[in-house]
């Protein structure tokens, strides 16, 4: 079965008859010409952003998502990562103030830059340390100022989170992560095992041969995910429309 096939016969029960009609009509010359260009030009290749949330450039965490990102390449899938570094983030304040003004009203650090990125990228992947059975505070900071301002530059899109440890709070760690997909419409992608890597350096984390081989499972993972997603829109399906308005506070 080939690519076209494997894509119709998923969206088939989905889409039905006329899907499927859409599905199998060949495009014009000039359009196949146009898509031929702009695979030479590099145009409309995906990207996935990943974000570091060590303090440490390149460290356990960074050692995973590179492992990720190779995968990525591999797959003809694009990917950043963004490291937080060790300078401080200031936490939501919930004053509210980027419901008026489109964006998060401290606008001297990465958070702004951040959601602007998310805009034009096909997915994401968060990645942190453990520090006391949870994620660092930095990424926690980050990304609930980011989520709070800007949460339409990630809805739909597909996330992961991924932590390393020296030996416990993964789990936890992962979970909290999580929460930012699961709140925000966005399918979660998982792997072959727990995301997570084991070491207290990057050579310890090399030798963690079945974290790495998770992580690169992760990453075919996403590639497929973000390539199916991008077929499903050409052939116009595209995202479910969530109800909104409803809201129940159980004070009274």
């Amino acid at each position: 079965m080939n690519r076209r096939d494997f894509i119709i016969k998923s969206l088939l029960a989905l889409g039905g008859a006329p899907l499927l009609a859409a599905c199998r009509e060949e495009k014009r010359p000039a359009e196949k010409a146009k898509d031929t260009k702009a695979d030479q030009k590099g145009e409309g290749k995906m990207k996935i952003l990943m974000i570091n949330g060590s303090a440490h450039e390149k460290g356990c965490t960074y050692t995973a998502l590179s492992e990720i990102a190779a995968v990525l390449k591999a797959e003809g899938v694009d990917s950043e990562i963004i490291q937080l570094g060790g300078e401080p983030y200031r936490d939501c304040i919930g004053c509210g103030v980027c419901r008026k003004i489109g964006k998060c009203v401290f606008d001297d650090d990465i958070v702004n830059k951040l959601v602007e990125k998310a805009k034009t990228a096909d997915g994401f992947i968060f990645g942190t340390p453990v520090y006391y059975a949870h994620p660092s505070g930095r990424i926690l900071s980050v990304l609930d100022r980011a989520f709070y301002s800007g949460a339409a530059a990630f809805a739909g899109k597909p996330g992961a989170a991924i932590a390393s440890a020296r030996r416990a709070g993964t789990i936890a760690s992962i979970d909290v992560l999580n929460k930012y997909f699961t709140i925000n419409d966005m399918p979660v992608i998982s792997s072959t095992y727990w995301n997570e890597v084991h070491g207290n350096t990057p050579e310890e984390v090399r030798e963690d041969k079945e974290g790495l081989q998770t992580m690169r499972n992760l990453g075919k993972n996403m590639a497929w995910a973000v390539k199916l997603l991008a077929e499903g829109k050409k052939l116009g399906l595209g995202l479910p429309t969530p109800e909104s308005g409803a809201r129940t506070n159980f004070i009274r």
